[in-house]
């Protein structure tokens, strides 16, 4: 895992075309302003784990997308 650090209003770029900004720090909360192309999806991870669990109950298959 390759691990940055950022102030409040910096920011990384992935793949030319995703931009996450560090847009507030509030104690131990960092918020996340996500810039990508409508078609890359983008979750918290709580919620993509829900969305593999759904699609692994609908499918039976248990392996990830890419």
């Amino acid at each position: 895992m390759l691990v940055l650090s950022r102030k409040k209003n910096e920011s990384i770029v992935i793949n030319n075309d995703i931009r996450i900004v560090v847009v507030e720090i509030r104690g131990d909360k960092v918020r996340l302003g996500v810039e990508a192309p409508r078609e890359v999806p983008v979750h918290r991870h709580e919620v993509f784990e829900a969305i593999q669990d759904q699609r692994e109950a609908e499918t039976g298959d248990t392996a990830l997308e890419s």
